[in-house]
């Protein structure tokens, strides 16, 4: 009989973010090794994409109390769920979420495996109650760090909730079969709340080498209106969420600084703080930033492709809790980096010993934003450096962070985790 897993996600296909896309791949990859997969997700409410919609539509079940789709023949249920601005309304899709994915998970036959990733950190605990409940193994992926992400942005102040989630965080971990990370800075700071450190394991994002790959600009379908050819003007560019986890103050400080250079920056997509930027480059007369709206993921490579190098500068509250996906993307776009992070964070860590990227660490924002203006005011004039980090940062992904090796590491720890367990009955 084939073994059985059960994803477990707040994101997933046709969802049109990140940690979907990831899960996408992960879910095939289990499929195609054998396993017998189930997913339980919620309706798509981060990005909606009509087009992915219409290709995966959701039927729903028992008049609209939960949806099924399937995604490559793999069975899909979707919670109902919405991005309310309503905080109680919030509360209220959360606790149905919940409740329904626990009724829905019992509800599945011959579970050998469930495995999620973080956050939320309550998922954990739900797999934990369904695996204990069916005889299954749990596998935890931990995408960002929680309670430690709510505290550094400041929206957990509650002293007693904060010791809640610290307790419900050492629980998820030790109570899973196995507990996986991102990186080896994240490693290090969880490690110490583990009772038996040994289920504790990195398995790094990856890429999907195969749609993302250097392409001719001329041979990009974006749209010229947009992306017009800028020929002797250096492109800098950030596409994603425009949102907390970004320090918005650099880009502003240094294209104010860099007016009437041959420089100039594009930030695309959408997301809380895209209004905040919006008025200040109208306020500051900042013509040399292009701010444009979300393009499907399709456009992504020609988007890489277009710009000269690709900046993430991250905030000092968000820095060591998370790692941006999209510098898988843009290294296997053959792209480089230009990054501004603290020292022993993720993206920092990452980079370091890769020479595919100018790393900016400095302690004060004008030191910050001096480095950055001489680093893009000399790659204007010579692209040279560009195009070596290009080079390095193709190869690195190529030879470690591919779709096909990273998603193989999860079928492998499954495949050791079922085996150690049947061995032991």
């Amino acid at each position: 009989m084939k073994k059985k897993i059960l994803i477990h996600s707040l994101v997933f296909s046709p969802d049109g973010v990140s940690t979907a896309y990831l899960y996408n791949d992960i879910a095939l990859k289990f499929f195609e090794s054998g396993y017998e997969v189930v997913v339980l997700t919620t309706t798509p409410h981060y990005n909606i994409l009509e087009e992915e919609l219409s290709q995966q539509p959701l039927n729903p079940k028992f008049f609209g109390l939960y949806y099924e789709s399937k995604f490559h023949n793999i069975r899909v249920i979707h919670i109902p769920q919405k991005k309310f601005k309503s905080t109680v309304l919030r509360m209220v899709g959360f606790l149905y979420w919940h409740f329904l994915a626990l009724i829905l998970g019992l509800m599945q036959k011959n579970i050998s495996l469930i495995l999620s990733p973080s956050p939320p950190l309550t998922i954990g605990m739900i797999n934990i109650l369904i695996a204990k409940l069916k005889g299954a193994k749990v596998i935890y992926n931990v995408q960002e760090i929680y309670p430690d992400l709510l505290i550094n942005q400041g929206s957990l102040k509650s002293k007693p909730f904060y010791n809640l989630l610290r307790l419900l965080e050492r629980f998820v971990y030790n109570k899973s079969s196995a507990v996986t990370t991102i990186d080896s800075v994240f490693y290090e700071t969880i490690k110490p709340r583990f009772k038996n450190p040994s289920k504790l394991h990195v398995i790094p994002n990856f890429v999907d080498t195969e749609l993302f790959k250097p392409i001719l600009h001329d041979k990009s379908c974006l749209d010229v209106n947009l992306f017009p050819e800028k020929r002797g003007i250096l492109k800098v560019m950030y596409a994603g969420n425009i949102g907390l986890a970004q320090d918005w103050g650099p880009l502003l400080e240094i294209a104010k600084r860099l007016v009437g250079f041959n420089v100039e920056f594009w930030v695309i997509g959408e997301g809380v703080m895209k209004a905040y930027l919006e008025n200040e480059i109208k306020t500051e007369k900042l013509t040399n930033i292009h701010l444009v709206p979300y393009q499907p993921r399709s456009q992504m490579p020609g988007l890489i492709s277009y710009a000269d190098i690709h900046f993430i500068f991250m905030s000092r509250e968000m820095e060591g809790q998370g790692f941006p996906s999209k510098v898988y993307t843009i290294l296997a776009c053959s792209k480089p980096l230009l990054v501004i992070s603290g020292k022993h964070t993720p993206i920092h860590n990452f980079l370091d010993a890769a020479n595919c990227a100018f790393l900016v660490d400095s302690e004060t924002f004008q030191e910050k934003c001096e480095e950055v203006v001489e680093i893009l005011k000399n790659a204007s004039l010579n692209k040279s450096d560009l195009e070596r980090m290009a080079i390095e940062g193709a190869k690195l992904i190529e030879k470690q962070y591919s779709k096909n090796a990273v998603t193989q590491q999860y079928v492998d720890l499954a495949d050791q985790i079922l085996h150690h367990n049947h061995n032991v009955n």
